[in-house]
């Protein structure tokens, strides 16, 4: 290893230590850069892009253990992957520890998850009101009992996604951190913020830092992360991995363009014909997937079509905010109510403009 810590292989080349693979149990992770769950965003197809943009490991949403366990339609539609979505970890909630376990053996005998792991930071009221989520941060002797038990009912790595507290005033993430380890948890996905601050506000990089220090497991920073420059700086308190949320939203290049920062090496960013054909697979991939959950209920096309086309709308803006479209062209094009109405609509704004336009 050199005087910047990369690793030096017997041919005598060189690779960034800070790209080293991230280990959560018996899984190795080919990069330390994770996807976050992010409910409405993170569907299958979107996952499969990150993945194949230097993304290591991707989240499926918020899916409730209740509901696995009750095999409620629309809870097992949210555990959905595609062929090519792993390595995953199934993300799930709930305030029971037995409910729990039993949501995690379902998902394992589904045969398609690499890990499971238990939200213990989400902030969403519906969420808290029934104890889970952040909520679990009140009780570290409750996550320690959940941990327990769902690590004793599969046999896949358990980790756990939190906060470093509830508010700014009861930062308890050492005590709560402790008891996820000791439960058995393989690893911590924590996002420095209080769950108070949302997604906005200081990073708390040297609770970050100190959770590290005190923990013998992996520890993944969350939170804050825009670009290369954060990262590093997110990767200096020791942090094994960093997660990336809302910068990923229309944007799976993120993972590529801060691996290739990390490892010194071009990047190039995608161009107007790669943004059309990425828009276009996430779409029909979405409109594919909703189909599929919407046979079961009988519901036309023509409005599965519409649906698809409306809740991709948030890609769209973090997509086309890459190029020069305009603010009227992205209006009228986020009104469109059909696939080949929509595509046809950006491929007429992203054809008419050369690549690495200046956006908006």
């Amino acid at each position: 290893m050199d005087a910047r810590g990369n690793e030096i292989s017997d041919d005598g080349t060189k690779s960034d230590a800070r790209l080293a693979p991230l280990r959560i149990g018996l899984l190795k992770i080919s990069t330390p850069l994770v996807l976050a769950p992010m409910a409405g965003y993170t569907d299958s197809t979107f996952r499969s892009l990150c993945l194949q943009q230097s993304c290591g490991l991707v989240f499926t949403e918020i899916v409730s253990a209740h509901g696995i366990a009750m095999h409620n339609t629309r809870a097992l539609s949210l555990l959905r992957t595609s062929e090519h979505g792993r390595p995953i970890a199934a993300h799930i909630y709930g305030s029971d520890s037995a409910t729990m376990a039993a949501a995690a053996h379902e998902v394992e005998l589904l045969g398609r998850f690499d890990l499971i792991d238990i939200n213990a930071g989400c902030p969403v009221p519906k969420i808290v009101r029934k104890g889970a989520g952040v909520a679990l941060m009140r009780s570290p002797d409750l996550i320690y009992s959940i941990v327990r038990e769902v690590s004793e009912a599969v046999s896949l790595p358990v980790t756990v996604k939190t906060r470093v507290g509830i508010s700014p005033s009861d930062l308890n993430i050492s005590e709560f951190a402790q008891a996820a380890e000791e439960g058995g948890a393989d690893a911590l996905f924590l996002h420095a913020r209080p769950a108070t601050a949302g997604h906005a506000g200081p990073i708390e990089l040297e609770l970050l830092e100190k959770t590290k220090e005190e923990r013998s497991i992996p520890v993944v920073g969350n939170g804050g992360i825009r670009d290369a420059k954060d990262v590093i700086a997110m990767l200096a308190t020791g942090v094994d991995g960093v997660m990336i949320g809302k910068e990923a939203i229309g944007n799976p290049w993120i993972f590529s363009e801060i691996a290739a920062a990390l490892a010194g090496t071009p990047y190039s960013p995608p161009t107007n014909r790669l943004l059309l054909e990425t828009i276009s697979v996430h779409l029909r991939g979405l409109y594919a997937a909703m189909v599929q959950e919407n046979n079961s209920r009988r519901r036309r096309r023509r409005f599965t079509e519409r649906a698809a086309c409306h809740r991709v709308r948030g890609h769209l803006v973090g997509y086309l905010r890459r190029s020069a479209c305009s603010r009227d062209a992205l209006r009228e094009i986020l009104k469109q109510e059909s696939l080949d109405d929509l595509l046809g609509l950006v491929e007429r704004v992203l054809m008419n403009q050369p690549d690495s336009a200046t956006a908006w």
